[in-house]
């Protein structure tokens, strides 16, 4: 059987991402933009680490959930973030459901973006990115819908740029990829596409004091104080 690698690990995906980033960068158009760069929680965070360590840069979050169903909960039928941010499935595949279900599923995705954001937040900086260059990183994008909240999220708060980035993303969602942001940087582009997993050699479950301890750590290291 032909292996699908093509990362070692999710630290491999980020710097690997910081290479292509620090070239794409030097453009006139954002290389004088101060930089934050902005992780999906949990996987995102150990790929955004290096990226923000190699940008020299502030590392935080945001909190996108994805909105499903009980019967099938790998399903997205949208995504949500803590701030409240909403975006659906163009799919329509919860068919006739009333507003009351579709209220509740996205109330529980909501709770649930809320809860981690709650847990996380601590090891941020309170950074205001209006006029920077947002960089927002996941470890992979399957169906976009996470990554797509945050972004729409992220544009309320006035950056002067927002570059979508991800080590690996089906080649069919690229061109919306891009109309979500100013710019879509993604490592590989494979046209058959089942997990983002499939793409790593080690791709385990990361904790949330394993996401919290990465993100005290680099905060810590950038605080100039």
């Amino acid at each position: 059987m032909l292996s699908t690698s093509l990362f070692c690990d999710r630290a491999d995906a980020g710097n690997q991402l910081a290479r292509r980033l620090l070239s794409l960068i030097t453009e006139a158009e954002v290389s004088l933009l101060p930089r934050i760069v902005y992780a999906l929680p949990r996987g995102g965070i150990p790929v955004a680490a290096p990226i923000a360590r190699h940008l020299g840069c502030p590392l935080d979050i945001i909190v996108a959930k994805k909105i499903t169903t009980i019967q099938n909960p790998e399903l997205a039928l949208g995504a949500v973030t803590s701030e409240g941010n909403v975006i659906w499935s163009h799919q329509k595949l919860w068919g006739g459901a009333n507003s009351a279900w579709r209220q509740t599923a996205l109330d529980y995705a909501r709770d649930k973006a809320n809860a981690q954001k709650a847990e996380l937040s601590i090891g941020c900086q309170k950074e205001n990115p209006q006029g920077k260059l947002a960089v927002l990183v996941d470890d992979g994008i399957a169906t976009g819908m996470t990554i797509a909240a945050a972004a729409q999220a992220l544009k309320t708060h006035q950056p002067g740029q927002i570059w979508i980035c991800a080590p690996v993303a089906p080649d069919s969602l690229i061109p919306w990829l891009e109309g979500l942001c100013d710019r879509a940087v993604i490592l590989h582009t494979p046209d058959i596409f089942l997990s983002v997993s499939r793409f790593y050699d080690k791709f385990p479950q990361i904790t949330t004091q394993e996401a919290l301890l990465y993100l005290q750590e680099h905060n810590r290291l950038s605080d100039p104080g």
